[in-house]
């Protein structure tokens, strides 16, 4: 089974992340692994630590030759700002220069604090910060690749900054990722990213954040992924519950979700019909998509669709949240740690990432095998064995 673990500190040497389960003979890029860090990093809103920080990546075990081994694969991400930090996360005995006593309101600061017994809410805040999700990204990119060998594509647009918003209805088709990633917030309507932009300036002048939602695709997705028999398994389910774990995230929508809630079922759901050209669907297609690829807590080989919703980031450049000193017991305001205006371009990245990852795990779950040329050849007599109508006589 895929899974993957990140250890590291905000502002430790680095990250490191190991992902276990990807079958031998993948290919690996770095390059790309390269790419998709660099696309965390942009956006417009963004602190000045994104526009000089440069993600150094070394792939410590797992992949010989450009390919993978069947071992865990370990990436380590080195931090470029270590050097001013060596003696604050020093690992050696001793005690750091300044405590953090005022936790900020909206962070993990206070309930870490109090969880473990810690009286410096550094020891929470370096861990909880979002650097972490760079870790994930990079795990995000190696489950690409393997999605990528049955033809599954993953990416992201921003819908929603502030009050600014995308038009309904517009998304970028498989093979836009880089007309999203051209636009200064990841939008791929030219006038909604206008305003956004017109929003995260207004916001940044007077000290301030700002959420937002963006929307993740998934096309080519094999009918059949997650499980319709055991709660813990329904793929709608499994994909809440990675996007809500990203730093920030509050709510997570599959297809019209909330909308449907104020339908009748007459107009809310996707009406079937035979396609004798969709092969990888065993000839089926929906009219449209409003279960968002999913029903049941099955994949229906209808495109993936998922809102991911962050909330404003609760760190300010204009610190004014009130909070209390938890060493004096005095009201105060929470401390400045290096913001951002808004990170949603980069949590959309961040979502394909764990979407990605949330695929190729019951991918592997479904069509299993130790080599990828296995788990091709398990895919390809599967999508076969969809031509069969539950009598077993062939469709076509």
């Amino acid at each position: 089974m895929l899974r993957f673990l990140t250890a590291g500190e905000s502002h430790g040497p680095s990250l490191t992340v190991i992902v276990e389960g990807l079958p031998a003979g993948l290919a690996v890029s770095i390059e790309q692994v390269g790419d998709e860090l660099a696309r965390r990093r942009l956006g417009f809103g963004r602190g000045p630590r994104m526009r000089f920080e440069r993600d150094e990546i070394r792939v410590l075990g797992g992949v010989r030759h450009g390919r993978t081994l069947g071992s865990p694969v370990s990436v380590e991400i080195l931090n470029s700002e270590w050097p001013k930090w060596v003696d604050e996360m020093s690992v050696a005995p001793g005690e750091p220069t300044r405590r953090l006593t005022a936790p900020r309101p909206g962070h993990a600061d206070l309930a870490g604090m109090q969880k473990y017994g810690f009286d410096d809410a550094r020891d929470v805040l370096e861990r909880a910060s979002a650097r972490e999700t760079a870790a994930r990204v990079v795990a995000g990119a190696l489950a690409k690749q393997l999605l990528g060998v049955m033809g599954v594509e993953v990416l992201s647009h921003v819908v929603r900054i502030g009050a600014a918003t995308s038009p309904d209805g517009v998304r970028p088709a498989p093979g836009q990722r880089d007309a999203v990633d051209a636009s200064e917030v990841r939008c791929l309507d030219p006038r909604a990213a206008d305003a956004m932009i017109a929003e995260i300036r207004a916001a940044a002048k007077v000290g301030d954040s700002l959420g937002g939602i963006a929307e993740v695709l998934a096309y080519g997705v094999p009918v059949g992924l997650g499980s319709y028999v055991h709660w813990d398994r329904k793929l709608d389910g499994l994909l809440a519950g990675a996007l809500m774990s990203i730093q920030a995230v509050k709510a997570v929508e599959i297809g019209d979700g909330f909308a449907q809630a104020a339908q009748r079922g007459s107009v809310a759901h996707d009406a079937i019909v035979r396609d004798e050209g969709r092969r990888e669907t065993g000839g089926y297609a929906r009219r449209s998509d409003h279960a968002g690829g999913i029903e049941g807590g099955v994949s229906s080989g209808a495109p993936l669709i998922v809102r991911v919703a962050m909330k404003p980031l609760a760190s300010l450049n204009r610190p004014v949240l009130e909070t209390v000193d938890v060493a004096t017991g005095a009201s105060t305001v929470s401390f400045k740690e290096r913001t951002d205006v808004t990170a949603v371009p980069a949590m959309g990245v961040v979502a394909e990432a764990m979407t990605a990852l949330v695929l190729a795990r019951e991918a592997q779950r479904k069509f299993g095998g130790d080599s990828v040329a296995e788990f091709v050849r398990n895919y390809e007599g599967y999508v076969d064995s969809l031509g069969l109508t539950v009598s077993g006589a062939r469709v076509s």
